[in-house]
């Protein structure tokens, strides 16, 4: 390799190219392009194209060409013993064949649809542990020269880097994935949820549920059945000064008015038949942190007056005792209830009701805030392919659209039971509409773009639904393209103008 002096120009671009490597670079289209500039310019070839395998498949799809047709030749893929750059691939070896059309091994589809004639193509293979993982392809040598070794030692080079960039950015890609999985358990472990949501309405939520948290203020979190209010209520306690202390949950309507009185302020032993010891009840395990009461627009009149005390004062006693227990707690109430109407209609003590809301946090239901729903169904997919020990890679373009137009009446509890059935009755690789189950007749478009101009909502409608064909097909734009049935190029248009990220 390299018989004669190396050109120092090609010398520092290489040293260029490997520092861009090594560094902290989290654009691979764009690292992946400056290789590929490089390699043309110092070879000196008309145009290129880097090709990786799809493993499942492998089908060879471009995921660069540059030069006047790049565009265009952008939109094929290659099936496996189609071309110069599959030969390449299966021997693993680099080729140059300087009258390329007239090769038994060369494809002649991609140049004849496009306009543009190889007479002279070199490809090398991009190899990973001697398994190639793509194909560098260089097309028409400028002057009608023949490519030479030389040309393909350099392009082995070139090769070598984005073997190592695409390997290196996959291995961020598997450990980041693994790192969110660890994170969701060890969450999960400690009794918290992951807190899941992309939207500017619930990022704005969040920001107000975290500043609220840092003051010592009752909270009152309105809002739908299953928007989240629990998860909320999480935040708050995690991002206060009691983050360290206990977080205690209590499910109001779950119990009946006698045993929740035990379950909030505990007993003493003989308080009643079964009261063989003294118990201490939320409130009192709850000290030093956060009591979050879901619900609390279920509970009677009676154990609402139980409730300002400890609001007000800070003290209460033990069923069957009259002895006082003091007890330092913040509490987080929620409610899926209008609750002024219930203290117009004298069913909520309007004093508890001002006591609770010092600082109130509304949910917005999973209709106002479409951009969360892919959001959420992934992590759903991820989370219950765990469980269920399946291997699911992602959404039918037919279930996307469902998901996407269904109003959710159950809100982020219905999708999730939603998932978790799909993934269970899944045939295929992938979710597909009829996977999901969902009732028929509760459609309604509409809902989901409650507030929105219509520009707002032709742009949130293509933005979620493209991200949920682009992920079913692993990120590659021509197979997504093809199954939508539009351009490549015009859908690469719209990945940039919609800001749609992996």
């Amino acid at each position: 390799m390299f018989n004669q002096a190396i050109d120092p120009k090609k010398f520092e671009t290489f040293i260029r190219i490997n520092n861009l490597i090594n560094a902290d670079y989290d654009d691979i289209q764009i690292l992946l392009t400056s290789i590929l500039e490089s390699a043309m310019r110092l070879v000196g070839g008309e145009a290129s194209s880097l090709l990786l395998v799809e493993n499942d498949s492998r089908k060879l799809f471009f995921e660069l060409a540059l030069g006047c047709r790049g565009p265009e030749v952008k939109q094929f893929s290659l099936n496996p013993g189609d071309g110069i750059a599959d030969w390449v691939v299966e021997h693993g070896t680099s080729l140059s064949v300087n009258e390329g059309e007239k090769d038994e091994k060369f494809f002649s589809d991609i140049s004849t649809q496009v306009g543009f004639p190889a007479a002279s193509i070199a490809a090398v293979p991009m190899s990973v542990r001697d398994r190639a993982i793509g194909v560098i392809e260089l097309i028409r040598k400028k002057g009608d020269r023949r490519f030479t070794q030389e040309d393909l030692d350099w392009l082995e080079v070139f090769a070598a880097q984005s073997a190592l960039a695409v390997q290196n950015m996959q291995s961020f890609q598997k450990a980041r994935e693994e790192i969110g999985i660890l994170r969701d358990q060890v969450a999960s472990r400690n009794g918290f949820h992951t807190f899941v949501g992309v939207s500017g309405a619930i990022k704005e939520k969040l920001d107000i549920a975290r500043k609220v948290a840092a003051s010592d203020s009752s909270v009152l979190i309105l809002g739908e059945s299953g928007v989240g209010k629990e998860l909320f209520a999480e935040q708050i306690h995690l991002h206060s000064p009691r983050r360290n202390g206990p977080f205690i949950k209590v499910n109001c309507p779950a119990l009946p008015e006698g045993l929740l009185e035990t379950e909030l302020f505990g007993h003493v032993k003989g308080a009643f038949t079964d009261a063989t010891s003294m118990r201490r009840g939320r409130f009192e395990l709850a000290s030093g942190g956060t009591i979050f009461l879901d619900e609390i627009g279920d509970i009677s009149l009676t154990l609402q007056a139980k409730l300002l005390r400890v609001l007000q004062h800070k003290i209460f006693e033990r069923v069957g005792s009259s002895d006082p227990v003091s007890v330092d707690v913040r509490v987080v109430a929620a409610t899926n209830r209008d609750i002024e109407k219930e203290v117009e209609k004298g069913s909520f003590r309007s004093d508890l009701y001002y006591r609770l809301n010092v600082l109130p946090l509304y949910v917005p239901p999973l209709r106002q805030r479409p951009e969360d729903i892919m959001e959420l169904a992934n992590f759903f997919l991820k989370k219950f392919n765990q469980e269920i020990n399946k291997k699911l890679k992602g959404f039918s373009e037919a279930a996307t659209q469902q998901m996407f137009i269904y109003s959710w009446p159950g809100n982020v509890r219905e999708l999730e039971n939603a998932i978790e059935r799909a993934v269970v009755m899944a045939q295929d690789d992938v979710i597909r509409q009829e996977d999901l189950l969902l009732p028929a007749g509760r459609e309604n478009a509409g809902d989901n773009y409650s507030g929105k101009t219509f520009k707002e909502a032709v742009q949130c409608f293509k933005k979620y639904f493209l991200a949920g064909a682009l992920k079913s097909h692993k990120w590659n734009q021509t197979e997504t393209a093809k199954i939508l049935g539009i351009q490549r190029t015009y859908l690469t248009k719209l990945v940039k103008e919609l800001e749609i990220n992996k």
